[in-house]
């Protein structure tokens, strides 16, 4: 309550004598939150509460600036030390409420090319030496947290030496692959409950963690995401789709799919590994148990993928000790 009267305080200062109603909107994964002010006349704008001695919001506010080519809410006003933000009001409607609501294909393609139309508008404002790189140091602090959390807490087992040396070797061959792929700007959470959905374009929420890195990796986040879950095949045709226009537009892609398409696979592999140790973390040490359950999602894309490449074979056979010989559905093969 006590941030809550100082968000309200400030408001106050930013537009005196325009009175509003102040309600909860939404809260992150880490110490965010988010609120709607309602003013007499109607016009809303959300306020985002950052508690300055958990997080700082100038990389938000730095993010935002490069990332003008994408629809991202406009600051109206922001102060560091106190941790808040006045920002432009996307509505209530996520990409994941949309395609929840509406389970049609067809609707659920043609949000998804919106998204792709974006990224790839995204991707090409990309300037290096803006961002922090995306490195093999940044990958590997990620992939651990799988060993780390997941396999710790969540399973509650330790890695005996014969999986060690397996979780190596799935780290030392999926690491050149990672970092050989051309770089632009990552938003590094481009999934559907970060997407909004406004007249045009899609809005485009959460950025503030963006790296310059893997040109696959928002891709991967948008159809291999934690909320939903698409067939195969489905996947394979919006995957082609972004691929063909990329490659129109100029990206730096790769020019045969297959390769291009393998380098998107082995970058879920890392993101995978990553957010199942994430949301383990979020369970064991923060307390937080909404994500918990998605964990499973996670593990089968991992189980899939590994299976379907010769080279992740230590990573197949290090899942199938840990969780078990279940069956694995058929797939494409590379």
């Amino acid at each position: 309550m006590q941030r809550e009267s100082i968000l309200k305080n400030w408001l106050e200062q930013c537009y005196p004598d325009q009175p509003f109603t102040l309600t909860f909107a939404a809260a992150d994964a880490d110490f965010r939150r988010y609120f709607r002010a309602t003013f007499q006349d109607g016009h809303t704008i959300i306020c985002m509460d950052a508690p300055p001695e958990k997080m700082s919001i100038e990389p938000y506010i730095k993010v935002q600036k490069l990332f003008q080519a994408i629809n991202v809410p406009e600051i109206y006003h922001a102060d560091v030390a106190l941790g808040l933000m006045a920002l432009q009001d996307f509505g209530a409607v996520s990409y994941l409420s949309a395609l929840t609501h509406d389970q049609r294909p067809a609707v659920h393609k043609a949000l998804l090319l919106d998204a792709i139309d974006e990224l790839i508008q995204l991707q090409l404002s990309s300037q290096p030496d803006q961002l922090p790189l995306y490195d093999v140091t940044v990958l590997t602090r990620e992939m651990q947290l799988f060993p780390d959390w997941y396999v710790a807490k969540e399973l509650g087992l330790s890695l005996s030496i014969k999986q060690q040396q397996l979780w190596q070797a799935t780290l030392s061959t999926l690491l050149p692959v990672l970092t050989a792929q051309p770089k632009v700007y990552v938003h590094r959470d481009f999934i559907v409950r970060n997407l909004m959905l406004t007249p045009g374009r899609p809005g485009v929420l959460d950025f503030q963690d963006a790296l310059y890195g893997p040109v696959s990796y928002d891709l991967v986040s948008l159809l291999r995401d934690a909320f939903i879950e698409w067939e195969e095949e489905f996947v394979l045709d919006l995957t082609i789709r972004y691929w063909e226009k990329a490659r129109q537009a100029g990206l730096p892609v790769q020019t045969d799919f297959d390769v291009f398409y393998r380098d998107f696979e082995w970058m879920g592999i890392q993101r995978h590994l990553k957010v199942a140790g994430i949301f383990a973390r979020l369970y064991y040490r923060d307390g937080k148990d909404q994500y918990r359950s998605e964990i499973p999602r996670f593990i089968e894309y991992l189980r899939k993928t590994s299976q379907r490449y010769q080279a992740l074979r230590p990573l197949y056979q290090l899942l199938i000790e840990l969780t078990g010989n279940h069956h694995i559905q058929s797939g494409y093969t590379f």
